[in-house]
């Protein structure tokens, strides 16, 4: 690993362990050169994800995008960074876990969807509206009503 101060490719690991979300390991280096430490994290390697599009087209799986979507129906929601990057983790591990490479966008937002309603009515709602592309109010009003039937249970 290269030294961020000195450029130098010698370095000893110091301390190793895992992740709070164990999905990496972060390692804590010195460098044989300068002396200075300095941290990494090492990842598996994903093998590609696509996702394919509602249109037919296929693009690279981005969990960037699923936190943005995320965040725009959270604003001014008290909603922590914490939960949301669980929620993207949650999704982008079941869109993986399908195992064959790709998965249709309706899933994803499905998957978000259910984690919001869990989470919080009015992110719901407002990602439902954009994602479910409501026409009109009666649309609207039918998924409101939806969930005011489910938290009456």
């Amino acid at each position: 690993m290269k030294c961020q101060y000195c450029s130098c490719v010698d370095s000893k690991v110091i301390d190793s362990r895992p992740t709070d979300d164990g999905n990496s390991i972060r390692r804590r280096r010195e460098c044989m050169n300068c002396g200075r430490r300095f941290t990494t994290y090492e990842k598996i390697e994903l093998t590609p994800l696509f996702v394919v599009k509602r249109d037919g087209r296929r693009e690279a799986f981005d969990a960037m995008k699923i936190k943005a979507g995320i965040l725009h129906a959270c604003d001014k929601l008290p909603v922590s960074m914490q939960q949301i990057d669980e929620i993207v983790a949650r999704v982008e591990r079941q869109s993986y876990a399908t195992m064959d490479g790709e998965v249709q966008a309706e899933k994803i937002g499905d998957m978000v969807m259910e984690e919001l309603k869990k989470l919080n009515d009015v992110a719901y709602v407002r990602f439902a509206s954009v994602y479910r592309k409501f026409t009109d109010l009666n649309t609207f009003m039918d998924e409101l009503q939806k969930l005011v039937d489910e938290n009456k249970m």
